[in-house]
């Protein structure tokens, strides 16, 4: 795929995603993880082409998604979860965007540690690290909307 059409797309599944979630919306499974999960497949998708991958590239990229993950689920920690018209909605609140520019410093300076230390270009796709970042985020919701005893919203009908 073009790398411009897929940074193109990229960028508007996460613009979505964000402007949904300042403004706030009710919590579904679906809704929660379709954006994450195609995001990494796509990264991974990215990995399985890349060519004269190494061992230590591969480290690089396992450690950097655990890195990626742990920071979502940090990001998560913030969302403002309530209950709206009987079911779990969400919201990003100032924190959950300090903790996004917290994010972006930190997963910048990994990535830029890996590249002086010699891991591949081609084995840092973006889309894994926006996804990995956003499945951990989205997991860590999940589990504070499962624990709150609030319902999920149910899917919407596509």
């Amino acid at each position: 795929m073009n790398p411009w059409l897929l940074t193109a797309i990229v960028a508007v599944v996460v613009t979505a995603v964000v402007i949904k979630r300042l403004t706030g919306e009710p919590v579904n499974a679906r809704d929660l993880f379709a954006a994450p999960v195609i995001l990494t497949g796509i990264g991974i998708l990215s990995l399985t082409k890349a060519k004269d991958l190494t061992g230590t590239d591969l480290i690089w990229v396992i450690t950097g998604s655990a890195l990626g993950a742990v920071l979502g689920a940090l990001r998560g920690a913030t969302v403002q979860l309530l209950e709206r018209e009987g079911v779990l909605w969400q919201r990003y609140t100032g924190r959950t965007f300090l903790a996004v520019i917290s994010t972006l410093a930190v997963t910048a300076g990994f990535g830029a540690l890996a590249a002086k230390l010699g891991m591949h270009e081609n084995a840092r796709p973006v889309q894994l690290s926006i996804g990995v970042s956003f499945l951990g985020e989205s997991l860590m919701i999940g589990h504070r909307g499962l624990t709150s005893g609030i319902p999920f919203a149910p899917a919407r009908p596509r």
